[in-house]
């Protein structure tokens, strides 16, 4: 995958896989509809809590490629293994990581986005595909689908289907690509809700009496949510409930309590909204 073609090529996809590998090209199986061999038991459903070397393709701690790009990998003993053995036998084709040889793919998905490419972007090595072609750059940038209709970018932490090594000069990424993965600047966030709640019915003190004990509390809530490493929308609900629980009744609970939580709840990749219905979830649920 560099500006050479393999000399040589070993039968079936085993072979292909091994003289990609020979190259430094880090590869893996993927078996029909261009899916990742399914994963083992031991990292099923992210039971591992993701324990690859995201820097270090290909070096997750199990022995079959149970994290698709990140099981991608250069080492033939792993390729021919005991362990690899199950997955090629379920293989439909071989797969590459294009961040980890520092190359992006723009994929183009239909003759309209070829089209566009071709009016935009400068000309480099080529790839045909079912559907259309694989634009192959020098340079990597963080991978991004539906950049436009009909158009994806390949490149870090994914992988892309080896259909051969194509046609034309590779040429460097140019800034045009790097400008379709730039998120555009997010609108304001809406302000956190106040929180409602009713004081005692006595209109007596908080029962808690030191504010470090709703201090611990909310601190308790955001390590929670943070450490969370999996099932992270139960989490966040959880955590509301059980703040709410003990904190809503008093009036103690401010605005600001709650931005902290929602914060801590967003930097794990919730958005406001679904922060913002667990609250009021947990709210009903206790009659608040």
């Amino acid at each position: 995958m560099t500006q050479s073609t393999p000399t040589r090529r070993a039968p079936g996809l085993i072979g292909v896989a091994l003289d990609l590998a020979q190259q430094g090209v880090p590869v893996l199986p993927l078996r029909a509809g261009k899916l990742p061999v399914g994963n083992c038991a031991a990292c099923r459903d992210n039971a591992c809590s993701g324990r690859p070397n995201m820097k270090n393709p290909g070096s997750c701690d199990c022995p079959a490629p149970c994290h698709a790009w990140a099981a991608a990998t250069t080492d033939p003993a792993t390729l021919t293994s005991p362990a690899w053995a199950p997955a090629w036998k379920q293989a439909a084709a071989v797969a590459y990581h294009p961040g980890g040889i520092g190359l992006t793919v723009v994929d183009l998905d239909h003759a309209d986005a070829i089209a566009w490419a071709r009016r935009t972007l400068p000309a480099t090595r080529t790839v045909p595909t079912t559907r259309g072609e694989h634009w192959l750059y020098r340079g990597t940038v963080q991978s991004a689908n539906a950049v436009r209709d009909g158009v994806d970018i390949k490149s870090t932490m994914v992988y892309a289907r080896w259909l051969g090594p194509g046609t034309g000069t590779m040429t460097a990424l140019p800034d045009t690509v790097r400008a379709l993965v730039i998120k555009e600047p997010s609108p304001p966030r809406p302000a956190p809700r106040v929180v409602a709640v009713p004081v005692p019915a006595a209109g007596g003190d908080c029962p808690h009496r030191r504010p470090a004990y709703l201090e611990r509390g909310v601190a308790m809530g955001e390590q929670r949510i943070t450490e969370a490493s999996s099932a992270v929308h139960a989490i966040v609900y959880q955590t509301f409930l059980a703040v709410l629980s003990a904190h809503g009744r008093c009036g103690c609970l401010t605005d600001v309590h709650m931005a902290r939580l929602f914060a801590a709840a967003q930097s794990k990749g919730e958005s406001v909204r679904h922060c913002s219905d667990a609250w009021a979830n947990a709210l009903t649920r206790l009659g608040l």
